[in-house]
């Protein structure tokens, strides 16, 4: 499981904000399921606040989804001294525990048209990182072939080569075959969006024969609504002929029982 986190929520309640992590581990450990961590985040909406949340827009992918830091980074650059101080509490806090298999340290930099604007934050990342030094390894995905800078950068800097991709199988394994040159473990951190080819019959049989680990965006349907297409609202809330991401529907059953079947088979959970 990927989970994301957010300095605001440690901001406000450190203590209450840890113990939330320790207890989401537990859980999560009861079910044989290892996390990676995000911390920053350049998608989706630039601004953010404590307390409650606004409701989720009716058909909108990831209507409430917020950056960290986003804009106030830029509007108040003396946040970045607490941004120190939040990634190195939260990685000396959970440094040797055993059930975090990585730190991904920024999800998508340069991501809403911030560019190379990203890469001082991306470098103090993997600055406080590596002062804590941490059991686990760190990484920042590779996401676009648009931004070279960050792209060396991240790729020079991660312990373990994670990356997203969202195209269809031919071109998914051109990504590969440019990173396996690399020389270290590779794991795609986000894939599967069904509209654009990128399908669980197609790429992940691919993914287990190049022995590349990987996490598909999207498990149950719910208020993020990212059944829903990145550029294709639905202001009704209807039903997409084809889902974007998710595997089960809210009540639990598979939105394509074959899917389920072959997850099953290739990842021998299936006798």
């Amino acid at each position: 499981m990927r989970v994301f986190l957010h300095h605001v929520a440690w901001e406000v309640d450190k203590g209450g904000f840890k113990d939330r992590i320790k207890k989401y581990l537990d859980i999560a450990d009861r079910h044989h399921i290892t996390t990676i961590f995000v911390f920053f985040d350049d998608c989706w909406n630039e601004t953010y606040h404590s307390g409650r949340q606004p409701a989720p827009k009716t058909g909108v992918h990831n209507s409430g989804w917020i950056r960290d830091p986003g804009k106030l980074l830029y509007d108040n650059p003396e946040l970045v001294t607490e941004l120190e101080k939040y990634v190195k509490d939260i990685l000396q806090t959970f440094s040797h525990d055993k059930r975090i298999l990585l730190w991904d340290l920024y999800n998508e930099p340069g991501n809403s048209d911030y560019k190379n604007k990203s890469m001082p934050l991306l470098g103090k990342a993997f600055t406080w990182g590596r002062e804590v030094n941490p059991d686990q390894p760190l990484s920042a995905g590779v996401w676009s072939k648009n931004l070279p800078d960050l792209n060396a950068f991240q790729l020079a800097n991660s312990d373990v080569i994670t990356y997203h991709d969202y195209q269809p199988v031919e071109a998914h394994q051109r990504t590969i075959d440019t990173l396996k040159k690399y020389g270290r473990p590779l794991l795609c951190t986000e894939y599967m969006a069904r509209p654009r080819g990128s399908t669980f019959a197609t790429v992940m049989p691919m993914l287990k024969k190049e022995h590349v680990a990987a996490i598909n965006w999207g498990l149950v349907a719910g208020k993020t609504n990212t059944k829903y297409a990145w550029d294709t609202p639905m202001p009704d809330g209807a039903e997409p002929k084809l889902w974007f991401h998710e595997i089960f529907r809210p009540d639990g059953r598979p939105y394509d029982p074959k899917e389920v079947e072959l997850i099953k088979q290739l990842t021998g959970k299936k006798p």
